[in-house]
């Protein structure tokens, strides 16, 4: 295992923590390796690691870049995430009202609902 991708696994698991690292890790096959490998180095070991800025703005940028890219699949998954980087509701609406103006409403629309009903679904959790 290189360094890099050592780097990574350990700053994945800080981040999204070990029981969606474990799940992702068991359902990893020899066809998706190479790419488990490249986001793990590169996102994770590379970008996440990096301390130029903190995991809290690390956070809201990622989940501004998601929206406005349309990549909404992810922000359920970096919503959850910022119960470790420290991201508040309140940064994530402020990243999200960003999109809304830079990159457009419907997609910062979006991205709200997604994010209102990841935080209900990690509140219920919470109170069980």
């Amino acid at each position: 295992m290189t360094d890099r991708l050592q780097s990574g696994m350990a700053v994945r698991r800080q981040v999204l923590g070990d029981a969606h690292v474990d799940r992702a890790e068991a359902a990893k096959t020899e066809l998706d390796l190479p790419f488990q490998t490249l986001i793990t180095e590169g996102a994770w070991g590379t970008v996440w690691a990096s301390d130029a800025i903190s995991r809290r703005e690390r956070s809201m940028l990622t989940l501004a870049l998601l929206a406005a890219t349309g990549n909404f699949e992810e922000i359920p998954m970096h919503i959850r995430a910022t119960a470790r980087t420290g991201a508040t509701k309140r940064d994530v609406m402020e990243a999200f009202q960003h999109v809304a103006v830079y990159a457009g409403v419907p997609r910062a629309n979006h991205a709200i609902k997604l994010a209102k009903a990841t935080y209900a679904e990690m509140e219920a959790t919470a109170n069980d």
